[in-house]
């Protein structure tokens, strides 16, 4: 079923490697803290870079600028054993490897995938520096709903920019964040960028509302003056309301 989905994005042949990433790479080369550590141990099973982008293998430029250095694109399935990590593996991943990265992860046969823009560290030019990472839900992509097969078209190779590197890695998150705002609006298009750009405002706000609820929520459930149950239930009400309308705005 994940073959069939990697079959789908058209990805030349040129570009495959099929290399396995062994753990003791990113034990290596990342300052892993104990839960880090676990993480790759417990809830990683394989990892494997697929596919290599670069001017030699497909017909896209690289990019560089005062901020980006986009030289190539790698392409990495990690499989799990369990998906409780999963943002935690993707951002030791990052720091492992300098390339701008498009993440598969796999847990049976479902997938989710993560990107994360790569900008140049202007105090160590040897050293990058990983920004917001994006990432969908988990789908299967046999049996997608709506959304998800708009999604799954537009990733396609033959449907983004090649322009150079970074219009291309560029138009895969912006399909990630059209799938993550159709999961709140209902519906999955494509936008422009200024509009792309006023979904991530949006969806990273209702993120910190939705935090901000489970902490009034918690407290709700402690608190046994009336007056502060009730401050607190407003509070909770104002917040889901104004998740109600970010998301009819998205």
């Amino acid at each position: 079923m994940i073959q069939n989905f990697l079959d789908s994005l058209g990805i030349p042949q040129k570009c495959f490697l099929n290399k396995t990433l062994f753990k003791k790479l990113f034990l290596e080369n990342c300052m892993l803290d104990i839960t880090d550590k676990k993480a790759l141990k417990d809830d990683i099973d394989k990892i494997r870079w697929l596919y290599t982008l670069k001017p030699s293998t497909i017909n896209i430029e690289s990019f560089k600028d005062d901020t980006y250095e986009y030289d190539e694109v790698a392409i990495l399935q990690i499989d799990l054993t369990s998906p409780t990590s999963i943002k935690r593996i993707a951002s030791f991943v990052n720091k492992a490897i300098p390339y701008p990265l498009i993440l598969i992860f796999t847990h049976g046969d479902m997938i989710v995938l993560h990107v994360a823009d790569k900008r140049t560290n202007h105090a160590d030019k040897a050293k990058w520096v990983v920004e917001d990472g994006w990432i969908t839900h988990w789908f299967h992509p046999s049996a997608p709903t709506q959304s998800e097969q708009g999604f799954m078209e537009d990733i396609a190779i033959k449907n983004l920019s090649f322009l150079n590197f970074y219009a291309f890695y560029s138009d895969v998150k912006n399909c990630v964040i059209a799938l993550n705002s159709a999961q709140r609006s209902g519906t999955y298009s494509i936008a422009s960028q200024e509009q792309t750009d006023f979904r991530l405002k949006s969806l990273k706000q209702i993120d910190e509302l939705e935090k901000e609820m489970a902490e009034l929520r918690a407290s709700l459930k402690k608190e046994k003056q009336f007056n502060t149950r009730l401050k607190l239930n407003v509070a909770v009400k104002e917040c889901q309301d104004t998740i109600t309308q970010l998301e009819q705005d998205l």
